[in-house]
């Protein structure tokens, strides 16, 4: 949010949180889902940085709310680089006021490009991420026209890509979709893949290059954290820690800290990482995992 950051100087970042959004009422579940407080989203910073965190993807699009002027002072008053995204994500979300069905393949593919190259909504602010989605067990013909501009962004400005797979389904159809459009599947990063756990199908995904987003954690009404852990440590073992990006996709009052309620950002930090260092990852693969593989996502 505050300009191009080096890569050196990222250090833990969580790959798909929310910090500030205004979704409509329809996606509001009586303000749970609402994040519009400033102070508060600092104050949950404060916490992450305690924790050793560094930098944060925040994924939120313009029909949730999207406020990259706020994101710019809540990075500001933390420290932690804020990195903003560009895109839109599965037809569920769509506010009723933004018609992306309406728009053309070209269309999306120059709202990517100016919100990555000049600045999103009206001012200099930069998006340094790429959105696009699926719905559950589908991908509509607008959300593929979204994926395959999401491609084409990439090609033409190197951005990374991050993906909303919903309940972890169409994931591999998702990787097909861009890799048919032209992007680099070192480039894209896979979400939510541990709402559903299925090992093979996310390593055969590693193996092609992909990055897999285990982003869900601290939420065990999907699947047990027991199950992620798991999964990582199966990858990590098999070659594949290198393309693991952890996060709790926390868009909630009721998940925050600054709220009332919890875990918050310090939940892999402070919960996770230890997991995992006590089943057998070491400092080198969890610096890998937290530090160089959001590195490497985000650098373009």
């Amino acid at each position: 949010m505050r300009g191009d950051v080096a890569p050196d100087a990222l250090g833990m970042t969580l790959c798909h949180e929310h910090l500030y959004t205004r979704p409509s009422l329809r996606l509001q579940d009586g303000g749970d889902m609402v994040l519009d407080d400033e102070q508060r989203s600092v104050d949950e910073l404060a916490l992450f940085v305690q924790a050793g965190g560094s930098g944060l993807i925040e994924l939120t699009v313009p029909e949730f709310g999207r406020d990259v002027a706020a994101l710019r002072r809540i990075s500001e008053a933390s420290g932690v680089h804020v990195v903003a995204t560009t895109g839109h994500v599965s037809e569920d979300y769509w506010a009723e006021a933004l018609d992306v069905p309406a728009m053309s393949e070209e269309q999306i593919v120059e709202e990517m490009v100016r919100d990555l190259t000049h600045g999103c909504d009206g001012t200099n602010i930069r998006a340094g991420i790429i959105k696009a989605g699926s719905s559950l067990d589908e991908v509509s013909p607008t959300e593929r026209r979204v994926l395959r501009a999401a491609a084409k962004a990439q090609r033409i400005t190197g951005a990374p890509i991050t993906t909303h797979t919903t309940a972890g389904t169409m994931a591999a159809e998702q990787a097909s979709i861009l890799l048919d459009a032209g992007a680099d599947p070192q480039r894209v990063c896979l979400g939510h893949l541990d709402r559903r756990m299925a090992y093979e199908e996310h390593r055969a995904l590693a193996a092609d290059g992909f990055f897999l987003g285990y982003d869900c954690f601290s939420k065990d009404w999907y699947e047990p954290d027991s199950a992620r852990v798991d999964s990582i440590m199966r990858l990590v073992r098999s070659g594949f820690g290198g393309q693991l990006c952890l996060s709790g996709d926390l868009a909630r009052r009721s998940q925050r800290v600054s709220w009332g309620g919890g875990p918050g950002y310090t939940f892999v930090p402070w919960r996770v990482l230890p997991w995992l260092r006590r089943e057998g990852a070491t400092e080198e693969d969890v610096h890998q995992i937290m530090v160089g593989n959001p590195r490497r996502l985000l650098t373009w």
